[in-house]
Formats: structure tokens, sequence, C-alpha cells
């Protein structure tokens, strides 16, 4: 459930939203709940912190049309309410290898 999710979300995000706030989205994972009610979306946005901001409040504005597109390209019966959340795992993982990097010597 949370694969598919993810990949329709992902395809209706990146194809079918024209929000010019919107910069970049990757969705890196889904997590829904063992009821089916409600799930996490984890999406990660390439730019600096305005970008993630204007990107997670344009995407949480068109959480009713994503929810009804992912309905209508999807056999479920109950689509989850979606709750998107900002995956920072990426930058921190870039920080850390920067700074291991310096760390050892390397620039």
């Amino acid at each position: 459930m949370n694969a598919l999710l993810q990949r329709e979300l992902a395809t209706v995000i990146s194809e079918e939203l024209r929000d010019p706030r919107i910069a970049f989205p990757t969705v890196t994972s889904v997590e829904t709940t063992a009821d089916l009610k409600t799930a996490k979306v984890f999406v990660s946005v390439l730019g600096d912190d305005d970008s993630v901001r204007s990107t997670m409040l344009a995407l949480n504005e068109a959480r009713p049309y994503i929810r009804h597109a992912v309905g209508e390209r999807t056999d479920l019966r109950f689509v989850p309410e979606i709750e998107f959340v900002s995956d920072t795992s990426a930058a921190r993982a870039a920080r850390i290898s920067k700074l291991l990097r310096e760390a050892n010597g390397d620039r």
C-alpha cells in the first residue's frame, strides 16, 4: 500500500500540479497507519529553506486535489487523509559527509 501511494503521489505531484511555489519535490516515502485512514508523505525538496517552506505550503493547500487524483488513478476503496512532512534526511546526510571529510583533512 505504501509503495502504491508513493508511486501515485509522486506522479500526481510531478505531472499534474502546476503551482510555481513547488520547487523540485521528491516523495521519499509514505507511511500509512494500520487502519489506512491516514498517510504520512515524506517529501524532500531541492533548494533552500524558503523553497522547502513554499513547497510544503503549496502541497498542503493542494491536498484535496491530490487525494482526489490518487483516488481516480487507483482502485482503492478509501484514499487515506494525506499529511505532508518535510524529509531532511538527504540534507543531513550531505552535512554529515561534509563534516567527516573536513575532519579527515579533505576539503
